[in-house]
């Protein structure tokens, strides 16, 4: 399945939004032009996520997006979300595929050259690479790869490559410039005081329309 990544991919964490209600960031986000969002909580358990994803799902649908599950495939078809980004400590992409079903999306995320070649070898439909630069979204990052990482790994895969990790308004159109088709934000929006209009400036930044 040959998918098409907007450039903007907006990631979302309850725990990350300033106290901001999921939904509600949801609906801004969708409302300044976003088209892809996936949900990320890793401290809800199966039932929270998958109602949190239920209601976010119907949202973006609404919208005309795509909506994304994170780590869990068993959520992402329960909620009928378009797809599920996996992780190194997830299911494995085919047996993911067998949990989703046909015509969704799966992505997988990568930090190393051979680990990404793993995935350009799987049936995933898109790969992510990081971090780009520092970020503070995780509690044990993988090693910065940065600029010249994703350069490398633009070579070694025709998939769709979304770049993650500490992208900013400031470097997001050098990410695209380096090979990237998508950039993965999450602090960079949810931390801004005006999510809506952050996501407007990245949106013209990276020239989505």
């Amino acid at each position: 399945m040959s998918i098409s990544l907007p450039r903007l991919y907006a990631i979302i964490d309850p725990a990350r939004t300033g106290g901001r209600g999921a939904i509600a960031v949801v609906e801004t986000l969708l409302a300044a032009g976003v088209t892809l969002i996936q949900c990320r909580d890793k401290q809800a358990s199966a039932r929270q996520l998958f109602e949190m994803s239920r209601e976010i799902g119907e949202r973006v649908r609404h919208a005309g997006g795509i909506f994304i599950v994170n780590d869990r495939a068993d959520v992402a078809r329960a909620a009928d979300a378009d797809g599920v980004h996996l992780g190194q400590d997830d299911l494995p992409v085919e047996l993911a595929r067998r949990v989703l079903g046909p015509g969704k999306w799966i992505g997988y995320s990568t930090h190393r050259q051979a680990q990404l070649i793993e995935a350009d070898q799987s049936s995933a439909d898109y790969i992510a690479f990081g971090p780009i630069f520092p970020t503070r979204s995780k509690e044990k990052p993988e090693p910065v790869v940065g600029l010249e990482g994703l350069r490398e790994a633009r070579k070694a895969t025709c998939k769709p490559l979304v770049a993650i990790g500490g992208i900013t308004l400031e470097t997001a159109r050098a990410v695209l410039e380096a090979g990237a088709d998508s950039v993965a934000v999450m602090s960079g929006l949810l931390s801004a005081p005006d999510i809506g209009e952050r996501a407007r400036e990245f949106l013209r930044v990276i020239g989505q329309s």
